[in-house]
């Protein structure tokens, strides 16, 4: 057996596990989140055949550097169980050349890893998991999906490692070998910085994906809008908590991590941009004037224009960045100094713009 994934990598990958797990913790009685939506589905084979748009395996097939490579492999995904699919975390683990049979509960299944030579000394690397649950045809055509759910493995990820060798990037079409690789229910791409792991995500990612540093919690849309759903989960009343806590276990947890969300925490999430220092110019010539960040301006917008021009106009605001345009026009990116907000809007860089004769500056 191999050894498991380093660190940062078995982070990114349970957090790839769980992508969408749980977008919204749904109180017993909701229906919406009865059958949850996982990505990475792989149906038994009789319900695949019977959904033109559901497949019954996942490949992932790449090049490494060097055929004799040591390759190692595993297979990650989550098998529903309970009344509302709990989640249970499965894990397969291979060494090359190996076909492996495994049988968690009613789910079933083989997964392979293997190489060929090719003609260069390079190796292209199958790894592939196939459902082999049995089900008949008939039951099949007549089963739901929530009851197909309970068979198939749920967000299957596919990771791969060459030891000392190194893949080639997926993504890299116009490189010999890469672009007849047959991959299969998965897009994948690398997942270390020295291109030893190679990972088959459920869904589309960049060449070494990483988690941002301001995700400090595990929920379950580590890849998408973790503010919101922290947001949507301080929402909750009483009863909705303690009804959703009563239920899965990991949704429990990703609860309390939500409310113990500081409120530094919570405006990290809000964006990825830090500037350290600001861009843009520092300041900037206004017919006679010269004008600063930090300095004040009356905006002059017009009041025939849109229904934004007439609630802006006349009103004060600061100035938080300038910037000059190829034609050297200038723009001007303020906060209004009476918007409740404009402190949260200067802090995340969110400002309005306007042209130098769309600005009046106040007498000094």
């Amino acid at each position: 057996m191999s050894a498991p994934a380093p660190d940062h990598l078995d982070r990114l990958v349970k957090s790839l596990l769980y992508e969408g797990y749980a977008l919204y913790p749904y109180t017993r009685g909701a229906t919406k989140n009865a059958t949850p939506t996982p990505f990475g589905i792989v149906y038994p084979p009789a319900y695949a055949r019977a959904q033109p748009s559901a497949y019954d395996r996942m490949q992932l097939e790449c090049v490494v550097t060097d055929a004799q490579a040591a390759l190692t492999a595993e297979i990650r995904f989550l098998q529903g169980t309970g009344e509302r699919h709990q989640a249970v975390e499965r894990r397969v683990q291979l060494d090359a050349p190996a076909s492996v049979d495994f049988d968690f509960d009613q789910v079933h299944g083989t997964a392979t890893l293997g190489v060929v030579r090719l003609p260069d000394g390079r190796g292209r690397v199958t790894l592939r998991v196939q459902n082999s649950t049995p089900l008949d045809d008939a039951t099949a055509k007549e089963m739901t999906r929530a009851d197909a759910l309970r068979l198939s493995l749920l967000s299957t990820h596919l990771l791969a490692r060459a030891g000392e060798a190194r893949f080639v990037s997926p993504l890299e079409r116009g490189d010999e070998g890469v672009a007849g690789c047959c991959n299969v229910n998965t897009w994948p791409v690398l997942a270390t910085r020295d291109d030893s792991a190679i990972l088959g995500p459920t869904i589309m990612l960049p060449d070494h994906p990483q988690i941002a540093p301001e995700s400090v919690n595990d929920f379950f849309d580590g890849t998408e809008i973790e503010e919101a759903l922290v947001l949507h989960v301080q929402t909750l009343s009483d009863a909705e908590r303690a009804d959703i806590a009563s239920q899965d276990p990991a949704v429990r947890e990703m609860l309390e991590r939500a409310g113990a969300t500081t409120p530094q925490q919570l405006m990290d999430l809000h964006g990825r941009v830090r500037i350290e220092d600001p861009p843009g110019e520092r300041e900037a010539r206004l017919g006679d004037v010269v004008v600063r960040r930090g300095d004040k301006v009356v905006l002059r917008p017009g009041v025939d224009g849109d229904v934004y021009d007439k609630m802006l106009h006349g009103r004060t605001a600061t100035i938080g960045r300038i910037f000059l345009d190829d034609s050297e026009r200038l723009h001007l990116g303020v906060t209004v100094d009476d918007d409740p907000m404009n402190e949260v809007l200067a802090q995340s860089s969110r400002f309005l713009f306007f042209f130098e004769h769309e600005v009046e500056v106040p007498a000094r």
